[in-house]
């Protein structure tokens, strides 16, 4: 049996439900950092670009880009801030209001901007016309940047939920835990229904309609039932190890995120190895931050681990939910390989 009759199995069992609305979309996410350091580069660069038109020299520029800089780095902040406060208003309108909204508040940025050199006594006429259309030009560029990079990153992220999807259902697993509960049932029944219960809510999590993020908690309790699966497989060979932290546990991640780590320690870890294999999983929270360890002994004169399909998964649905507050390493070093994934808390 092919993984497209075993999905589809699946999907028989599964009554008809009616077609749910459409969920609403947010065109933009100004409430990430990766975002407001990208904003203010974005309009320090233009402005230190448009400076050189009418600067006589290096010292005129940078007085000007000083000058500018005082009424447009408040005006960025401000539209970021409205923005992200305005997230949840903004996912309900139609896309075509939510443009207009953002290109308005830029517009208002610049004229806060301009507001406080008047009121400083910087500038003897302020500008205001130009300081309006000047900040609704720049949120319209920047919001369309960010509408092209989540476009971008979309189809990235579908491809690794459907990945990720697909090796839940791998034929192989599902049929050495079936043979392992059948080859229970008479000796220890108690055993082997607590192993169709686990293989149960793997395939439960694995089907059900993918949500943006779930926290880490869910993510250890799905991982501590696959690897209770494969411990009746595997026995002693398997050497399991938990060191997690409590306040860990509330991290977001994107869904079966953690899974496939596990997955990958067992099948390159403990299943090319005779004696097995040590796997351990830590969580640690050190401030605003939440550290994420996956490691396993790799048997002697194992090189590389597969083709690293997985990995790249997971580092580019990290990055796609977190940005640049995700970071993801992996490597092996000593017969020791190491997954270390860090995320806000």
């Amino acid at each position: 049996m092919n993984d497209n009759q075993i999905l589809s199995t699946f999907q028989e069992l599964t009554p008809a439900m009616p077609a749910a609305q459409p969920a609403p979309v947010l065109v933009f996410d100004a409430c990430h950092i990766g975002v407001v350091l990208r904003a203010v580069l974005f309009v320090e660069l233009s402005l230190s670009v448009v400076c050189m038109f009418a600067a006589a020299g290096l010292w005129d520029w940078i007085a000007r880009l000083a000058l500018v800089t005082g009424a447009a780095l408040p005006g960025t902040l401000a539209w970021l801030l409205s923005a992200c406060i305005a997230k949840r208003w903004l996912a309900r309108m139609p896309k075509s209001a939510q443009y207009a909204l953002a290109i308005s508040l830029g517009g208002i940025a610049g004229l806060y901007g301009c507001g406080l050199l008047a009121l400083s006594g910087l500038l003897e006429s302020p500008p205001w016309v130009p300081s309006f259309f000047s900040g609704a030009l720049l949120s319209s560029l920047l919001v369309a940047a960010l509408v092209m990079r989540a476009k971008g990153r979309t189809p990235a992220d579908t491809a690794a939920r459907l990945a990720e999807l697909q090796s839940r259902i791998r034929p192989h697993f599902l049929f050495n835990t079936l043979n392992s509960a059948i080859a229970l049932v008479r000796a220890e029944p108690a055993k082997a229904e607590a192993l169709l219960e686990d293989l149960s809510d793997l395939f439960r999590h694995a089907l059900k309609d993918p949500s943006s993020s779930v926290t880490l908690g869910e993510e250890l309790s799905l991982a501590q039932r696959y690897l209770a699966i494969e411990q009746v497989r595997f026995g002693d060979r398997l050497r399991v190890q938990w060191d997690l932290d409590p306040l860990a546990d509330g991290a977001h991640l994107p869904p079966l995120i953690l899974q496939p780590l596990v997955e990958n320690a067992v099948c390159h870890g403990v299943e090319p190895s005779d004696t097995g294999a040590s796997v351990k999983i830590s969580t640690r929270c050190k401030g605003t931050v939440v550290v994420i360890k996956v490691t396993n002994t790799v048997p002697a004169g194992q090189g590389a681990r597969g083709h690293g399909l997985a990995l790249r998964n997971v580092q580019e649905r990290l990055a796609l939910l977190h940005d640049v507050q995700g970071q993801f390493k992996s490597g092996l070093k000593d017969g020791v390989y190491q997954v270390r994934m860090e995320v806000p808390l």
